[in-house]
């Protein structure tokens, strides 16, 4: 179920609904991108299909929750060719492969590099309707920690350079002399440059700062 969000509109507030999540669709088939995208939209999802990869490629993508099912076997470029291009700049789409004549070593190919399901045509609607379901949730999850990380980089990009360096003093663990000794100021200015730290990066705690400076490569940067 779409999760919503507030838009201001001035005297009033209104839920808007989250975007529908999408289903990008790479055949060759006519009649498999018709069929396919027939099934998911009636599971309530959007869809667009593309009947060559670079059709595909060309196309802008923008920041939503949304997979690829891809053919193995198109005429311009092979699968896992696209794969490759998108897995980096496109990390939040999960594919789903299909494919009329699968090999071992090609699914294993496509598995190791991230692939969320190999399926072999005629593919059963159940399976292709989980497997979307699961890797639009894989998605939404994904964008939802890009988001996050986004927000944490913000936040510490909006510190002074005094407030970095006693951030950094302080997920080592150092108390506010030792900070005042290595900065050359003062105990009393260590603890107002650390009392705005804290309140800029939005925590209430050391062990919450020390988590959130881990997922921003801090703690790593501080032992090189």
């Amino acid at each position: 179920m779409p999760t919503a969000t507030l838009v201001d509109t001035g005297s009033k507030r209104r839920p808007m609904a989250a975007p529908t999540p999408l289903v990008y669709i790479v055949d060759d088939d006519v009649s498999v991108r018709e069929s396919i995208a027939c099934l998911v939209e009636e599971a309530g999802w959007r869809t667009e299909s593309f009947s060559s990869a670079q059709e595909f490629l060309d196309r802008p993508r923008g920041q939503r929750p949304c997979c690829l099912i891809l053919d193995v076997g198109l005429p311009d470029l092979n699968g896992l060719d696209v794969q490759q291009r998108v897995s980096g700049p496109h990390a939040e789409m999960p594919i789903i492969f299909i494919t009329g004549r699968g090999d071992i070593p090609t699914t294993v190919r496509a598995m190791r590099a991230g692939a969320a399901e190999f399926l072999t045509k005629p593919v059963d609607s159940d399976t292709l309707t989980h497997a979307v379901e699961s890797a639009l949730e894989r998605s939404r999850l994904l964008l939802e920690a890009k988001t996050e990380s986004q927000a944490l980089r913000d936040r510490h990009q909006a510190l002074s350079q005094r407030e970095r360096e006693v951030m950094a003093l302080v997920i080592r663990g150092q108390l506010n002399k030792q900070i005042g000794a290595a900065l050359n100021i003062s105990e009393i200015t260590v603890k107002a440059h650390r009392g705005r730290m804290m309140r800029k990066m939005k925590v209430r705690s050391v062990p919450e700062l020390v988590r959130i400076a881990a997922r921003l490569g801090l703690d790593r940067e501080n032992k090189s």
